[in-house]
């Protein structure tokens, strides 16, 4: 069962263009409420990796409450996949796009 069907969340599609690299497309979008907070969900199909990432994926994963991120999952430039849960950051092994959608929703689920 896909994260999105299991949990119960809203879910586009979109190609679109991430401003950093400009041939990079936008694959998943989606902010949902959920568990008293919100969801949002970015991905884009990135040409070349998101360094020191090795996988062609640029991705954020937030799920907030309060105004406070309580589960992240994002790979910005000069760190390699940081998985941040409650409070603490630690690495994260990309391995693709559903085992990342099921990964943070399994810690979104430990966190609430």
């Amino acid at each position: 069962m896909k994260a999105r069907e299991r949990y119960g969340l809203k879910c586009h599609i979109h190609v679109a263009q991430w401003h950093h690299m400009p041939e990079a497309r936008l694959i998943l979008r989606m902010r949902d409420a959920y568990a008293g907070g919100v969801i949002e969900i970015l991905v884009w199909a990135v040409p070349r990796p998101v360094r020191p990432s090795e996988h062609g994926f640029k991705c954020r994963l937030v799920f907030a409450r309060d105004g406070e991120r309580v589960v992240g999952y994002d790979n910005e430039l000069g760190k390699v996949d940081p998985r941040h849960v409650g409070g603490k950051e630690k690495s994260y092994r990309f391995v693709d796009v559903p085992t990342l959608l099921a990964d943070f929703m399994r810690d979104v689920e430990t966190s609430i």
